[in-house]
Formats: C-alpha cells, structure tokens, sequence
C-alpha cells in the first residue's frame, strides 16, 4: 500500500509542468531566504553573538554537504593536493568569513529589507569584477554590452544612495505582531545604531559575495565538484570562525543557548538557508539557468519587507526606497544584458556550423569532381 501510495505521488509531480516547478520551487526559495533575514535579526536581537550565531550555522551545514558530497561526486572528485586546499581556504575567507561577517554587522545596524534590497547589486558587482579581471568580455559597440555597463551604474548609483542618504519616513506601520506577543519584543528595528556604517558593512558583504561568485569559476575548472568545493569552503570558514571567536568570544555563556527560539534562528540559518536552499538552487540553476534564477532576486527584498513590516514594525525610509529601486532597476539590466549576450553567443555558434557544413559539402562535391587533385592549393 505505501509504494502504491508513494508511486501515485511521484506520477501527480511528473504531472506538473516542469515550467511550473520550476517557477514553484524559486518563489519557495525566496521564502525562505526572506525568512533567513528576519530570523537573523531576530538572533541578533536576542542577543545571539555575531561569532557563535555563523560558527552554528555552517557546523549544521557542513553536517548536512558532506554526505552528498562524498557519495554523489565520488567519481568526478580530483585528488586533493596542498594548491588546492589554499585556494578552498582563500575561497572561504572571502565567501564564508567576510562574507557573512559583513553581512550579520550590516544587518544589525540596518533593518532585514535593506539588507535583501542591497543583495540584490550582486550580479552587477559580479559582472564588474569579472570585468576588471578580463574573464569577461564587455561589448560597449552592442546593445547586451551598454545594458550591462548602464546597470552596473545603476546598481552602484542605488547603494550610494542607500548609504549616504537616509531621508524621512514613508512608512511606518500603525500596530505590529510585537505590540500582541511578548515572544516578539526583541524583534524591533535597529534604533540608535549607524545606518551609514551598516550599509558600508552590506556593501562589504555583497563584495565578498561576488568576489567569491568570480574566483569560484577558475577553481571548478581544475576542481569540477561542485559539491565538495562548498563542503571544502564551508569547513575552512568554520575553522576561521572558530580561530576569530577564539580570541573574540572567551565567554562560555556566549555559546550557550538560552531559550528555544535561540536554538531555531540557528538551526533555520543552518538547514534552511545553507541546506535546503543550497539543493533547490542548484536544482534551479541546472533546469532554468543562472538567469532564471537571478530575475526572482527582488521577490525576495518584497516578502522580507511584508514580514518585517508586520513582525519587527519595520519603517521605510525615502533614501533607501529609491535606492532599492534603482538597484532593481539595475539588475533586470544587467540581467537582460546577460541574456542577450547569450543570444548574439549562440547565434555565432550556429553561423560557425553553417560555415563549417557547407565547406565541408563543397569540399565533397570538388572531390568528387576532380578526385585526383587536392582540396586546396595550400596543401600542395
């Protein structure tokens, strides 16, 4: 009965559409990691140390990575060697440690929708970087080339907005889940905290993040498991936590849990955002492509302000609406560049065939017509 029951299932899932799962499964994903930035806040509100709070969380997400890793890339896994283990280790001090170092500083001195709107520069930041190392090519004489330029300003146009210019409320909401729950107290926004100096730190963050996206791309060439380049960078950047919280965090009483919503924000952190969000993603990327996957970014910065607007009684501040608007702006060019790139790339391709048969055809044809003579006058 149970396999019966289990086949029916799997054939409703096959039912569905692939399209629709897809686009499922990425409104699920930005959920989740909209829940991430609310959870966080609220860890740090209560009061969790910004040391102990990512050393939990990549302890459960090592945990969760290295079995998958070890069975599914088993064959494809290259022998480790002392270049390797330096390149995993400089990939997790700029992709774990500073990272989500910067990201928890900026986040507790900011709110958790300005954090989200700031991530969302990532791709242009990325496409910048890659540019300036010259792994990627930028076309100013085409169109795909001009949108990828324009974007990358606007991106950088939005959080020097974010950072320099606060401006006045917009919106305040009127009564909040804190002011019916006593659980919610300590979930209020960052008051009388510096909000220049937490965007500098979220801009520092989203650095870390493309800088980790760009210089992962020459290591998964000599090491193409990608399963295990993350378990490998997951470990390093624990172990630099731990080296950090060592001469940072000495109080015993820093690492211990005090209350059943401590232990949640962390194992949310750890297995929702660092597990299951890291299996759906790659799944997406795999399916959709990297595009696809990008375009939904700012779904998340929309649901992290409904939740925090609701259970922190978050505000919304001029400044940092017209500089989310302008680094959403931002992305959709950047990310439309992209894909027009992709387009003109495969257009070369197809006309490079092309090229490729008909040469190859005629060359046939002349063989067959004067089959004792040479293709060419270069090979005489």
């Amino acid at each position: 009965m149970a396999d019966s029951g289990m086949a029916s299932e799997k054939r409703i899932w096959c039912s569905i559409p692939e399209k629709l799962q897809l686009h499922g499964a990425m409104l699920a994903l930005q959920f989740g990691y909209a829940g991430f930035h609310v959870v966080s806040r609220a860890a740090l509100n209560m009061g969790i140390s910004k040391l102990v709070y990512p050393v939990y969380r990549n302890i459960i997400a090592l945990l969760l990575l290295l079995p998958f890793a070890y069975f599914l890339e088993k064959k494809e896994r290259p022998a480790i060697n002392v270049s390797f283990l330096v390149q995993f280790f400089l990939l997790a001090l700029v992709g774990i440690t500073a990272n989500q170092g910067f990201y928890l500083l900026g986040l507790d001195n900011t709110s958790p929708t300005f954090a989200s709107a700031v991530q969302n520069s990532v791709p242009a930041l990325t496409f910048l970087m890659a540019a300036i190392l010259r792994i990627e090519k930028v076309r100013i004489d085409r169109k795909d080339g001009i949108a990828k330029v324009v974007g990358t300003a606007f991106c950088v146009a939005g959080a020097t907005v974010i950072t320099l210019y606060r401006g006045p409320v917009i919106y305040s909401p009127a009564t909040t889940l804190q002011d019916s729950t006593p659980m919610l107290v300590s979930l209020g926004d960052a008051n009388s905290k510096s909000w220049a100096l937490g965007c500098v730190y979220l801009i520092g963050h989203c650095l870390s993040w493309s800088a980790w996206l760009v210089l992962q791309a020459p290591v998964l060439k000599k090491y193409p498991a990608r399963l295990s380049v993350t378990s490998y960078t997951c470990f390093f950047g624990l172990i630099q936590f731990l080296i950090i919280a060592a001469f940072l965090e000495r109080e015993i009483d820093a690492w211990k849990f005090h209350s059943g919503a401590e232990v949640f924000t962390v194992m949310y952190a750890g297995v929702v955002a660092s597990g299951i969000a890291f299996a759906v993603q790659i799944w997406c990327i795999d399916r959709g492509g990297p595009v696809f996957v990008a375009v939904y970014q700012p779904v998340q910065t929309l649901v992290v302000a409904i939740i925090a607007s609701i259970a922190l009684g978050e505000q919304f501040y001029l400044g940092g609406i017209i500089g989310a608007a302008l680094i959403i702006a931002g992305l959709y060019l950047v990310l439309w560049g992209k894909n027009e790139e992709s387009k003109f790339a495969r257009a070369a391709i197809q006309v490079t065939s092309e090229n490729d048969n008909n040469r190859t055809s005629s060359q046939i044809k002349y063989a067959l017509t004067q089959p004792l003579l040479p293709p060419s006058s270069e090979n005489v």
